[in-house]
């Protein structure tokens, strides 16, 4: 790995001597030691530049997954993309929990921390672009995923862009989509989350700043049943349809983004829930949610601030409960001491309130930090500490606190770079006191000693 590191930067001292040993006997010593220095900084400049413009794509991958057409000037690949995400590994339990969990979190165990404590899945998606004569560029898009060892389609849309003239960037898509979906990495929230099914346009220009603007249906979900059938013994239908519909819960969902105040970085998000004849009489509910993005970035990191509130919600306008209020706020971000000393940290809260059914309304308060330090381009260490408190209104509260050691192997120096394999040990301990209270049970404190080793990916 080193040498081929070094081999840029190798190449070009060796172009820099030859040109200089051309016209040995015009150059001292010192000019061609000046010479040489050049041409190093130059190379290393070069690697930096490409590893940030690395970092850069990883960022939107990871929290806005991006389709194989994304401008009108971009180069169509050559044949299929295929590009995707997933976590493979084994998880050693030797505690009560295997994965380390406070009852009531707004997001499972990830909540505390999802280094090594985060289960096997993953995304996979094949993409092609094409180019019209006069100069449209669609693409079609298609990916599974594995979950739970489930196998679902997740993906099957198409869309096109460069075809309206007076917003040649804006593009334009129907079908099946991961969509609204933010998602924060250290906890591994989608703090907005609305796949499904339907249409809408992104990066619709509005004097510099983007607008996106979609219809959306949860998709319908397959229960498999093993009907009887002379003709077909072993015939599988779906309870109530064929699982590729729409289950009848809609969303309008809006964003708007490209907007700087100053040196800050502002998104704006506004969505719609309501429901068709598919849900019957009662149960049809209207939801609504607005949220709202502003961060900054330097050379020495990123610092963002989330929050959102939902009426009749939660992360999605899809899944209503009357009377449900809930507030999600959140402050994250990253700190390079040194390109080897890095820290990524959060802050989150979570408020859960239904006025009908009072006995779950609880607040969830949540830290993690990740300190990090990168040995070479090859190995580096994480240290990874969660704590997390849920305070119900009645009944008390339940807490936790995980610790995770990974010692990990990747393909570049940085935090951001896949893929990479982690050796890790877990530990912590949860006191779920209002659970025991609440539930009668006498298991309120559960110990956590976890091993595991993992592979992880984007691509």
């Amino acid at each position: 790995m080193k040498k081929i590191n070094t081999l840029p930067v190798t190449l070009a001292v060796i172009a820099a001597l030859y040109s200089i040993s051309a016209q040995a006997q015009e150059f001292t010593q010192e000019q061609i030691d000046a010479i040489v220095a050049k041409a190093v900084d130059k190379a290393l400049a070069e690697r930096q530049e490409k590893m940030d413009a690395a970092a850069a794509k990883k960022v939107d991958v990871i929290n806005e997954p991006e389709s194989a057409a994304q401008s009108p000037d971009m180069a169509i690949p050559f044949g299929v993309k295929f590009s995707g995400y997933a976590r493979y590994g084994a998880h050693f339990q030797s505690g009560d929990q295997k994965y380390v969990a406070v009852d009531g979190s707004y997001n499972g165990a990830s909540a505390i921390g999802r280094l090594g404590n985060e289960g096997n899945g993953g995304e996979f998606q094949l993409s092609k672009a094409f180019k019209s004569d006069n100069g449209a560029i669609w693409d079609v898009n298609v990916m599974i995923d594995h979950w739970g060892d489930e196998v679902n389609l997740k993906k099957a849309y198409a869309g096109v862009t460069n075809v309206l003239a007076s917003n040649p960037d804006a593009y334009i898509w129907a079908g099946r989509d991961f969509h609204q979906r933010p998602q924060q990495g250290i906890n591994d929230y989608f703090w907005m989350t609305h796949d499904g099914q339907g249409a809408g346009v992104k990066n619709f220009d509005i004097g510099g700043i983007k607008f996106d603007l979609a219809t959306v249906a949860a998709v319908e979900s397959c229960n498999p049943e093993v009907m009887e059938d002379e003709t077909n013994p072993s015939r599988i239908t779906c309870t109530g349809g064929s699982g590729t519909g729409d289950r009848g819960n809609y969303a309008v969902t809006s964003k708007i983004h490209g907007m700087k105040l100053g040196p800050l970085d502002l998104e704006l998000y506004a969505n719609y829930g309501f429901d068709s004849k598919a849900v019957e009489g009662e149960d049809k509910l209207k939801a609504w949610q607005g949220a709202f993005v502003v961060s900054h970035s330097n050379d020495s990191g990123v610092n963002k601030v989330i929050a959102r509130y939902s009426d009749n919600s939660d992360n999605s306008v899809y899944n209503k409960t009357d009377d449900l209020t809930t507030i999600y706020a959140s402050f994250e971000g990253s700190h390079k001491f040194t390109q080897q000393a890095q820290i990524e940290y959060l802050l989150a809260f979570h408020d859960y309130d239904n006025s009908s059914i009072k006995s779950d309304n609880r607040k969830n308060y949540g830290v993690i930090v990740r300190p990090m330090y990168f040995w070479n381009d090859v190995h580096s260490t994480w240290l990874e500490a969660g704590y997390q408190r849920v305070d119900y209104d009645k009944g008390g509260d339940n807490s936790g606190w995980k610790l995770t050691l990974s010692q990990n192997i990747s393909i570049a120096m940085g935090p951001e770079f896949r893929p990479m394999l982690r050796f890790y040990m877990t530990g912590g301990q949860v006191d779920n006191d209002r659970t025991a209270r609440v539930n009668g049970t006498k298991e309120e404190t559960l110990d956590d000693f976890n091993l595991g080793a993992m592979w992880e990916a984007w691509f």
